[in-house]
């Protein structure tokens, strides 16, 4: 049975295990691995926002730091002057919740003033320890990522005993850190960093154990889209991973995954919606033969 809670994004309540929620990456930058520089300016970003609202997105996640293996750090004042107009030009102007993508206590900040609703934080406030004051000041919603390493290392030796258990432990004290802190229970979500300092395998043992870190009681937010380890899998670049993506992500949605983190919204939409409706009837043949 799916485990369903409120998600708390500040004015926002996100329904999840419902049904699967859809997070529309939008990149703001000009080197991410998949789409840099698409949306590097506010204006063609905005409208990319909406766009992926009209094709089902309930969250918008907007960076102006690339993550992929080997990036370097963004200042903080070049980040903020590439997603605080696009935040502008949003809030107010969509229904989707509205996510920051950073590390950084001061960016969040001033994008929560601008209009977010939640914090997408893959050091799992590691980076920055003003970022749990930001994020139980404002309410915001708050996901903690799984990371070995930083950008710039995590896929050059990645190791662990046994890396569901780790993953699993590592968000499990840093949710207690957050909690300690003040950050309300209802305002976090977990998410095991699939492809951020992992080897093919410790992603796919993550994927196979991902209902253990659902029973953490947090969502669990799943970001599989286009990443290196489908390209493996496939053999497929960036751009011919969608296919395995959405395979990916329907096993992740029907394995506890509250939220999908994706860059094809309608395709991924259209996936979650399938699963969905296959487990809600599957839940009805359970009950019905227990009566």
């Amino acid at each position: 049975m799916r485990r369903t809670c409120q998600w708390k994004c500040r004015d926002r309540t996100l329904a999840c295990g419902s049904r699967t929620l859809i997070m529309g990456i939008l990149n703001v930058t000009p080197d991410s691995f998949s789409d840099g520089g698409l949306y590097r300016f506010a204006p063609d970003a905005a409208a990319h926002a909406l766009d992926m609202e009209a094709d089902g997105a309930a969250i918008i996640d907007i960076g102006g730091e690339s993550t992929r293996p080997g990036a370097a750090e963004v200042p903080a004042d070049e980040e903020l002057g590439r997603v605080i107009p696009v935040i502008r030009m949003l809030a107010g102007k969509t229904r989707c919740a509205l996510s920051i993508d950073t590390t950084k206590a001061r960016v969040a900040r001033a994008a929560l003033e601008a209009g977010c609703h939640i914090v997408n934080d893959i050091s799992a406030g590691a980076a920055d320890p003003e970022m749990l004051s930001v994020v139980r000041e404002s309410g915001a919603g708050y996901i903690l990522m799984h990371m070995q390493g930083t950008p710039r290392t995590m896929q050059q030796n990645p190791v662990y005993e046994n890396v569901l258990e780790e993953v699993c432990r590592l968000l499990s004290d840093r949710s207690e850190a957050c909690l300690a802190a003040g950050v309300a229970h209802e305002a976090l979500a977990l998410d095991p960093g699939i492809g951020f300092g992992k080897t093919v395998d410790h992603n796919l043992d993550l994927l196979a154990g991902l209902d253990r870190l659902a029973a953490l009681g947090f969502p669990v937010v799943a970001g599989l889209s286009r990443k290196s380890f489908l390209g493996v899998l496939t053999g497929a670049g960036p751009s011919g991973r969608l296919a395995g993506g959405l395979a990916a992500m329907a096993f992740a949605a029907a394995h506890g995954a509250a939220v999908l983190r994706v860059h094809d919204v309608k395709e991924s939409c259209d996936a979650a919606r399938v699963v969905d409706i296959l487990l809600a009837h599957e839940q009805d043949m359970k009950e019905c033969r227990k009566s």
